[in-house]
C-alpha cells in the first residue's frame, strides 16, 4: 500500500513550542502517516522529547497565525481518547505502584492511562482476554502473573510496550526504549519492535543511539536545537559526513544486516 493511501496520523504546521520561558522547538513541519516507521534522531536536548511531548498533547504550540497540530484529523482531542489510539512508551522505568501490580494487570492499566488497577476502575472480561493477546503478541505470557517489581530492565520495558499497545495498536511512541537496557536485553527489545513493524503497527523511535534504528525503519528525521534538519530516507541522510554534523563530533558508520553501528 503506498503511503498516499495510507490515513494520516499526524500534522504539525509551522509549530513553536516554549518550555518555562524558553523556545525549545521551532518552526516544526512534519507530516506522518499511521503505520509508517520513522525515527527521530539527534544529540541530547535537541527537543527530541519535546516533540514527542507535543504529538501527545502534553505540551502545546505558541498560539500564532498559521500554526496547526492535527492528529488523526482531529484538531482536538480528549486525551484518554487520544491514549486509546496512540501508544507512548516512555524512557522511565516503572513507578512505584506498577511495581506491586502483575505483568497481566500491568498490560490492563492500558485502557485506563493508570499506575496501576486501582479499586474505582472496572475490569472487563474482553478487557482481560485483550491483555492476554497483547502478552502473546510480546512474548511475555511467561510474565502474565509475576509482579512488575520482581522482573528485569528488559522484562519491565516489554510489559511498558504491551501497556501501549492494549488499547490500540494503531502507533507506538518510544522515547529512549534501550535506556537502562543491558546489551542482551537491547536485543530482545529490538526483535520485539521488528515483529510489531512487521505486523504493521507503526512506530516512532526518539533515540540518540543509531543502533536502536531497526532495518523496518526506513524514514529518518534528524534534529538539533530544536529545529528538524534533516527528514529522508534512512539511506541518504545515514552517512558519517551527516552523523558528524548532527552530534558536532567526527564519526565513523558501519553498516551490518539491516542495522547501522556508530562510533
Amino acid at each position: 500500500m503506498s503511503s498516499q493511501l495510507k490515513e494520516p496520523f499526524l500534522h504539525l504546521a509551522h509549530v513553536n513550542v516554549a518550555r518555562g520561558e524558553n523556545v525549545v522547538l521551532y518552526d516544526v513541519n512534519l507530516s506522518v502517516n499511521a503505520g509508517e516507521h520513522i525515527a527521530i534522531l539527534g544529540p541530547n536536548g535537541c527537543g527530541k522529547s519535546t516533540l514527542i511531548k507535543t504529538i501527545t498533547c502534553e505540551c502545546y504550540p505558541i498560539a500564532e497565525e498559521g500554526t496547526r497540530v492535527s492528529i488523526f484529523g482531529r484538531d482536538r482531542w480528549d486525551l484518554t481518547e487520544l491514549k486509546k489510539r496512540l501508544g507512548v512508551v516512555s524512557a522511565e522505568l516503572p513507578g512505584k505502584p506498577t511495581l506491586t501490580t502483575s505483568g497481566r494487570d500491568a498490560v490492563i492499566t492500558g485502557f485506563f492511562s493508570a499506575s496501576t488497577l486501582w479499586p474505582n476502575l472496572t475490569v472487563t472480561d474482553e478487557m482481560r482476554d485483550r491483555a492476554d493477546e497483547v502478552l502473546k503478541l510480546i512474548d511475555a505470557e511467561s510474565l502474565r502473573d509475576k509482579l512488575v517489581g520482581h522482573m528485569s530492565a528488559g522484562q519491565q520495558r516489554r510489559i511498558m510496550i504491551g501497556r501501549a499497545l492494549v488499547a490500540s495498536s494503531q502507533m507506538l511512541l518510544l522515547d529512549e526504549p534501550s535506556n537502562a537496557l543491558d546489551i542482551s536485553a537491547q536485543r530482545e527489545l529490538r526483535s520485539l519492535l521488528r515483529k510489531l513493524a512487521q505486523q504493521g503497527t507503526g512506530i516512532i523511535l526518539i533515540t540518540h543511539q543509531v543502533s536502536d534504528i531497526i532495518p523496518e525503519i526506513d524514514r529518518i528525521l534528524m534534529m538539533k536545537d530544536g529545529r528538524i534538519v534533516g527528514d529522508g530516507p534512512r539511506s541518504e541522510l545515514f552517512t558519517a559526513a551527516r552523523l558528524s554534523d548532527l552530534f558536532r563530533t567526527e564519526v565513523h558508520l558501519v553498516e551490518k544486516e539491516g542495522y547501522y553501528h556508530s562510533w
